[in-house]
């Protein structure tokens, strides 16, 4: 799937960019007041005390923080630990526990320890948002139904019955037009007109406002909102026998709040194209906050993701936005209190059971379902309900990192037989984990049979390794037969002799695929040794590993016939493996291969009726007439032995102890390569760049040159090349080095292969020779 480039925002003159954060904060900030409230409610807090967070969320968090789009305050993601604390040691405590956790994540920020946060695993982090979601849903719930929140979720759970049965009719009237309005708001921007115009007022706005002035019209008797309690508290010292505690609370609201923190600010990074959040000093500034907040009777302060969301969408461009919002929640609050004293408890609770609600998402179960992590996310959320946020948090690693070492310690065991052979496939880490179905596997297999066991592993543990080993001798000793083959690496053979192995190697593609026989066979004894052999083998391993992986690509040539984009002439050389060296597969190259890579003239048998050869010729017009190539490319390497049959004028490589006239047949074929001997004596031979060439191997270069002339010799080739519709490139492959150099016709010399080079060294345009003038025509780039 393509990834959209992220471009760099054009620039924004200051008038502009003010006029958009000052729109942007009020949006912001009309989402921010009920949700502070409803928060600091839930979570038993004074409610004051949520204004604060967002005042200092807002203004000090804004100032210092490294994120400058995301919007920091109280969240509801911390009510369960913070409910916890108020419950058992008081307000007052709490707020200690507040400032320790902001001095807690400053440490943290300036250990610049901020990003490996995010490697905690994601279903973890989804299942402690989920679980404190559900928490709050049930405990905003009863407030919801006229009473007030039980100690935990479980009583929370075991109550609701009887709350029900004695429900306060006008809270129940409020709350429900409150979570009416939340859930059908957002579809009024699938409307036409003024529906999708409307949309864009903020849902929490709406709710809160039209619940409570139901509530005024129809004079309902509910508890509202007491704003009394917005007066600056003081942290005190807890008594001395819960210090454990404390300093439990202070770890939950540093790491709850400095992750819901960083995860939010990653998240607001893919909204906008501006700068990126600087995740240390974000946590250094979330760590401030709280210091700040807690030192004054405030809320603990987090970066809030619907906040953060809310400002970028309102088209926040700096963090001026942030710092307004919370500017304007505190004038408002000490202007407007007596407006905000109107809001009843109820319908907070009912904003707050619907963050709660949609806490529990279901992209984020689709997410971890899809990456098979659900037992991690099911955990975490379990644990959360049961047993709080910190146990919830350690119960999820637990079992990821259970779940991950299952994983990586999980093999593969199929059998398979063939032709009088059964064959026993071993795939992954051979763990203790993996010899329960190791040995039930091996114990099937029927006795006095010949085994093969392919063990393509990258780890095998003691109790493996004596598995198979055991196995193996009890076999052998019933009269059967066991050859281990090991694809990847040689972990059983060095087990076998006493020589440790590494803890872990790399599984990597099998060698089998591009190493030479000799490389992997002498894993595998064969009967005689003879190449003969090897050949079988190496049909047999492309029938039991290769043949299943590219079938599905060869019955679709079968079908649709070959349509190659690229004729690809080069040397007959052994270690040359053309579609290796091109990474190509199956229908990608109509490929010639000859001694010298070699293209004789287009009338080889009028110039010289001693050399004539087809079927070079023969393969060139194929190419270009009916399959409709739209390149060709010859292929040169380095240690050619034509070249240097070449260079010593003897008809055999110089080792082969053979004299001149032995070879009839090669010596009248390497005539084609005289032009090319011509030209590296007449001319300077091209050159690689960077690199210094032996005589021989400028001559390899120069041969290659020389046959893109000869190319054009071809009229079927010129004809082509002159109508744009075939192009020619010239390559060398180094063999000692293995890498591929691409000639440029422009600068005359070799280079590594790019697209620039490329484009440069194609050869586009030249003029067809005549029936009378058989010369090489020069090249011409065009």
């Amino acid at each position: 799937m393509p990834v959209a480039p992220v471009t760099t925002p054009a620039p924004v003159s200051r008038a502009a960019s003010a006029r958009a954060d000052f729109g942007a904060s009020l949006v912001v900030f009309l989402v921010a007041v009920p949700l502070s409230l409803g928060i600091a409610l839930a979570a038993g807090a004074p409610l004051g005390a949520g204004i604060i967070s967002a005042v200092v969320g807002g203004i000090v968090v804004g100032l210092l923080g490294g994120a400058p789009l995301q919007v920091s305050g109280p969240t509801a993601g911390l009510t369960v630990i913070v409910a916890g604390l108020v419950q058992n040691y008081g307000w007052r405590v709490t707020c200690l526990v507040t400032v320790g956790a902001g001095l807690l994540q400053i440490l943290l920020g300036v250990a610049k320890v901020a990003r490996a946060t995010l490697a905690l695993s994601p279903a973890v982090v989804h299942g402690v948002v989920a679980g404190i979601g559900v928490v709050i849903a049930l405990a905003q719930l009863h407030v919801v139904l006229g009473g007030a929140p039980q100690r935990s979720a479980w009583e929370n759970l075991r109550e609701l019955p009887r709350q029900i049965a004695g429900l306060h009719t006008s809270a129940v009237a409020v709350g429900v037009i409150t979570l009416a309005l939340l859930l059908g708001w957002p579809l009024l921007g699938r409307l036409p007109g003024r529906g999708a115009a409307l949309h864009r007022v903020p849902a929490p706005l709406v709710a809160v406002s039209l619940a409570t002035a139901c509530a005024g019209v129809l004079h309902l008797d509910v508890a509202r909102v007491d704003l009394s309690s917005v007066v600056f508290t003081t942290p005190v010292l807890p008594p001395s026998n819960v210090w454990g505690a404390i300093l439990v609370g202070v770890v939950s609201v540093a790491l709850v709040s400095g992750m819901e923190s960083l995860l939010s600010a990653a998240a607001v990074d893919r909204l906008h194209d501006g700068p990126r959040a600087a995740l240390d000093r974000e946590l250094i500034g979330q760590g401030v906050g709280n210091v700040v907040s807690g030192a004054i009777g405030g809320y603990p302060v987090t970066g809030v993701a619907i906040r953060s969301v809310t400002n970028v969408r309102a088209g926040a461009a700096t963090r001026a936005a942030t710092i307004l919002h919370g500017v304007w929640v505190m004038v408002f609050v000490a202007l407007c209190g007596a407006l905000v004293e109107r809001i009843p408890l109820a319908v907070l609770a009912a904003l707050v059971m619907a963050v709660g609600l949609q806490m529990v998402s279901l992209a984020h179960i689709r997410h971890v379902h899809r990456h098979r992590e659900f037992p991690a996310y099911a955990a975490t959320i379990a644990g959360v309900i049961l047993a709080g946020v910190l146990q919830g948090v350690l119960l999820g690693v637990v079992v990821a990192v259970c779940t991950a070492l299952y994983r990586l310690s999980r093999s593969t065991v199929r059998v398979y037989p063939g032709d009088g052979v059964l064959h026993v496939e071993v795939h992954g880490s051979l763990t203790f984990l993996s010899v329960p179905r190791l040995s039930r596997v091996l114990a099937k297999l029927p006795p006095g049979e010949h085994v093969v066991v392919d063990m393509t592993v990258d780890y095998l543990d003691q109790a493996a390794f004596e598995t198979v080993h055991s196995w193996r001798a009890g076999y052998l000793a019933s009269g059967g037969r066991v050859d281990i083959e090991e694809i990847h690496d040689g972990c059983y053979e060095r087990a076998a002799g006493g020589t440790p192995g590494p803890r872990r190697s790399r599984l990597t593609p099998s060698p089998r695929w591009f190493a030479p026989w000799w490389h992997w066979q002498r894993a595998c004894p064969r009967e005689d040794g003879t190449a003969s052999q090897a050949l079988v083998a190496g049909a047999r391993e492309f029938r039991q590993r290769t043949a299943p992986l590219v079938q599905p690509f060869l019955e679709r040539l079968a079908l649709e016939g070959q349509k190659p984009a690229q004729l690809f002439i080069t040397c007959a050389d052994s270690r040359i493996v053309p579609n290796l060296i091109t990474a190509s597969g199956p229908g990608d190259l109509f490929t010639v291969r000859n001694v010298g890579n070699l293209v004789p003239p287009g009338d080889t048998a009028r110039v010289d009726p001693g050399t004539g050869d087809a079927s070079v010729g023969a393969a060139i017009e194929y190419a270009v007439s009916v399959l409709g190539v739209r390149s060709i490319t010859v292929c040169g390497h380095s240690g050619c032995g034509a070249m240097k049959a070449l260079l010593d004028k003897v008809g055999t490589e110089p080792d082969a102890g053979s004299g001149p006239g032995a070879t009839p047949h090669l010596d009248r074929w390497l005539r084609h390569g005289d032009a090319s001997l011509a030209r590296f004596t007449a001319d300077p031979a091209p050159t690689v760049t960077g690199h210094a060439v032996p005589p021989v191997e400028q001559l390899c270069l120069t041969n290659v040159v020389q046959q893109l002339h000869n190319l054009l010799d071809h009229t079927v080739v010129a004809q082509a090349v002159a109508a744009g519709r075939l192009r020619l490139f010239g390559l060398y492959f180094d063999l000692a080095s293995a890498q591929m150099y691409l000639y440029d016709a422009v600068r005359g010399d070799f280079g590594p292969v790019d697209a620039e080079r490329a484009e440069s060294g194609a050869l586009p345009q030249v003029v067809p020779p005549s029936a009378e003038d058989h010369t090489f025509p020069a090249l011409n780039p065009g």
